[in-house]
């Protein structure tokens, strides 16, 4: 099937520097308070419920955090009104950067995020500067494991509904379209298949290199700052990181 993205890559960069599981914990419930506020309780019928609690499952957030979060959307429990918001902008020499967060407190969360991108060569754009430049996908990584099929689980996954299988190295690349993403899982669950990235991303159409050393130091202090920071949920990028920074 088509090329490789690399965006696997970078999404287990990500997994490395979100070692601090009670800062994964608390985004992840976040999400889950969310889709339980605006789609109800019941994972079963609230697509985006369902798979914020896999997410966290994967990231083995326990039992009772994940019940909290949900009772919290629900207004079983006391919590936070959070609203979903997305910056777009650009890292040094252009490097489009898209950056969802969920806040209690949009001009605290926009000061921080617009001062990462200043301290760190970029500049925040405005709505609609970068988001053309991303595809929104579903995508499935499964590691790979030398008694795996590779063939079976290709045909099994073009089968099932997604558009895209990728074999690397490490690992089975699958992508999805959005809408398919939840059916695609659960059929490859079925089938015993394990996911070390299950979500609904946005992969670039193009990637942008960056040659300097100094831009290369900063686009990976803005990525690392933006991730910090617990309003955040996810940050997409179009960065052809080098080889050596994406273990």
């Amino acid at each position: 099937m088509a090329g490789h993205s690399k965006w696997a890559n970078i999404k287990h960069r990500k997994g490395r520097q979100d070692a601090k599981k009670a800062k994964v914990f608390t985004k992840l419930a976040r999400a889950i308070t969310v889709a339980a506020k605006e789609g109800g309780d019941d994972p079963e019928y609230n697509t985006e419920l369902a798979n914020a609690i896999e997410k966290a499952k994967a990231e083995n957030m326990p039992n009772d955090n994940i019940d909290r979060a949900v009772k919290k959307g629900s207004g079983d429990l006391e919590g936070v009104n959070y609203e979903e918001i997305t910056y777009e902008g650009y890292g040094p020499n252009g490097v489009a950067v898209m950056v969802q967060c969920l806040t209690d407190n949009k001009n605290r969360t926009a000061a921080d995020v617009r001062h990462y991108f200043s301290k760190y060569n970029g500049n925040l754009g405005a709505t609609g500067c970068v988001s053309f430049m991303f595809d929104r996908k579903g995508l499935l990584i499964i590691d790979r494991d030398e008694d795996m099929d590779e063939e079976e689980m290709m045909m099994q996954a073009i089968e099932s509904g997604a558009e895209d299988f990728v074999s690397e190295d490490e690992y089975f690349e699958i992508t999805t379209a959005p809408e398919d993403f939840t059916s695609v899982r659960e059929s490859l669950k079925k089938e015993g298949y394990k996911f070390s990235t299950a979500e609904v991303s946005f992969l670039p159409q193009n990637k942008t290199k960056l040659h300097d050393e100094k831009d290369i130091k900063s686009m990976e202090k803005l990525i690392d700052a933006i991730e910090d920071n617990d309003d955040v949920q996810e940050i997409y990028h179009n960065w052809d990181m080098p080889e050596d920074l994406e273990d």
